[in-house]
């Protein structure tokens, strides 16, 4: 009897559970939703890449002598024809005194020779002279010139000498570590310049990209001028706005399957410097009037992608989906007639709670407030939006 009773009792028992299991089953499920909506979707494509120098120069004399005078500091940002040093400037003042006494020389014989080649010329025409004694004259007028003409280009060698005695930038940018002393005595052929004079802006920017864009590369460029925006390595700052792509490698690299780019940034502010590793993000195309939803909405199973959309009367509606474009923000859908598939514009759509949902089950719906973009969607803060005017987004490879 007593064996009975407890049987009866964990029946009863197994009873109360599931009907409290059904009441609680009965209950709407919390979710959170955001509007579906058309809008203009900017395609970004990421890569990694490294900072170099729009230009690099090594200072190097180019005549030999005594490093007079150092007149730059390290670090310093020059122009284009500063003086950076000044060699001993003596040897090559004594040089082009020399040239230039050489060349009133030998123009003072060349007036002679000409002044007498002339008389001789005008006693030929009387037949008071032999032809002999013109022609040597007029051999002596030519050798004479010559020398002139070598006078005065030793006078120029001299004054171009004393010009890079002075050594000046040969570009705009920052100077670097300096490299020789005042006081040595440099040479020309020296392996060891002065100083590097590295020009940081515009900053140039290479970086690779998944040889599958190579398509989305090349329509953009045909299109125009192509965005470039550059970022820290873990997406949290913005360094460099006004880029834009200047080379597409003329070749793919079989190892890793990439296309190396290279953009040029505009870095007056010197955010960029060469060497520093960051992100970079391509601007490759824009679709109008997309139908877009958060990425974190799309859902996949068994029959493919899916999303839920709440209805009027607050159930949760499965509706098969055709992703044409997923970044790490926004998902782009494309349009659909059928009942049963696609989502229209200002559909609520489920982006949290999907995995206690199913067809037909009741919710309550928080609807998710802002851009549209919710946390943990990977994108640079700012840069993504569902259902604000104008989203952008960026897609890691």
């Amino acid at each position: 009897m007593t064996s009975r009773v407890l049987v009866l009792a964990v029946i009863a028992a197994c009873n109360r559970g599931s009907s409290t299991a059904g009441a609680g089953s009965a209950r709407p499920v919390p979710v959170k939703t955001v509007a579906a909506a058309r809008d203009d979707v900017q395609v970004w494509r990421l890569g990694l890449g490294s900072v170099a120098a729009f230009q690099q120069v090594t200072v190097r004399t180019q005549v030999d002598g005594r490093l007079d005078a150092v007149k730059f500091i390290e670090g310093q940002a020059v122009k284009a024809g500063d003086v950076l040093a000044q060699i001993d400037p003596r040897p090559f003042d004594a040089q082009l005194l020399q040239a230039q006494g050489a060349l009133r020389r030998d123009a003072s014989q060349l007036d002679v020779a000409r002044r007498q080649l002339e008389r001789y010329t005008k006693l030929r025409a009387e037949n008071l002279v032999a032809d002999a004694t013109v022609e040597t004259y007029e051999a002596q007028v030519g050798q004479l010139e010559g020398a002139v003409k070598i006078d005065q280009a030793q006078i120029d060698t001299a004054r171009l000498n004393l010009d890079y005695a002075r050594i000046k930038a040969p570009l705009a940018g920052v100077t670097g570590v300096r490299l020789v002393d005042a006081g040595n005595i440099v040479h020309a052929a020296d392996a060891t310049g002065l100083v590097v004079i590295t020009a940081i802006d515009p900053a140039a920017v290479f970086f690779t990209l998944p040889q599958d864009y190579l398509g989305e590369i090349v329509a953009a460029q045909q299109r125009g001028a192509v965005p470039v925006e550059i970022w820290n390595r873990d997406m949290t700052k913005q360094l460099g706005k006004d880029g834009r792509l200047a080379v597409l490698d003329n070749q793919i690299n079989q190892t890793t399957a990439t296309l190396r780019l290279k953009a040029f940034v505009d870095n007056g502010e010197r955010t960029l410097w060469p060497n520093a590793f960051v992100k970079a993000r391509i601007l490759v195309d824009t679709r109008k009037n997309a139908l877009v939803v958060p990425v974190l909405a799309v859902q996949q199973g068994p029959n493919g992608q899916f999303v839920y959309v709440v209805d009027n009367d607050g159930v949760a509606q499965m509706r098969t989906i055709k992703l044409e474009l997923s970044t790490d923000t926004v998902a782009v859908l494309a349009d659909s007639d059928k009942p049963n598939e696609g989502v229209r514009p200002g559909e609520q759509v489920v982006i949290e709670g999907q995995n206690q949902l199913r067809q037909g089950v009741k919710v309550t719906t928080g609807e998710h407030k802002g851009s549209g973009e919710p946390k943990g969607s990977g994108a640079p803060k700012g840069r993504g939006s569902a259902a604000s005017a104008g989203p952008t987004a960026s897609t890691v490879p």
